[in-house]
């Protein structure tokens, strides 16, 4: 049985091949500038990230949340930078971020369970 981390990123993967495999000039150009959108420039990643994590919280977008936070993960933040990042994003977006605020935690103790 799959943890929700595993089956979250083997569902975004198998959906992103299907969906490059149509080959459309469109969409292959968005996923494109979104991958060189987040690499270190100006700002590092683990910074853009946060930021990516704070904007997908507010437009409530929970896969973009988990993609962030994961991301985020793998950039080194700690939980208590992540608090204060979902914080931010609560603060900003308003109580109706609330329960995306609550699976972005429970997201986050299944990333941290996946190191134990």
């Amino acid at each position: 049985m799959q943890n929700k981390v595993e089956e979250f990123n083997t569902y975004r993967s198998q959906m992103n091949d299907k969906l490059l495999a149509e080959n459309n000039k469109l969409i292959k150009r968005i996923f494109n500038l979104d991958t060189n959108a987040f690499m270190a420039g100006a700002l590092d990643v683990k910074t853009k990230e946060l930021l990516g994590l704070v904007a997908s919280a507010v437009m409530r977008c929970d896969d973009c949340v988990k993609y962030h936070l994961e991301s985020s993960k793998n950039e080194g933040v700690t939980k208590e930078e992540v608090m204060e990042t979902l914080g931010i994003a609560t603060l900003i977006g308003g109580t109706i971020v609330i329960p995306h605020l609550r699976r972005a935690f429970e997201y986050w103790e299944e990333l941290e369970n996946m190191e134990t």
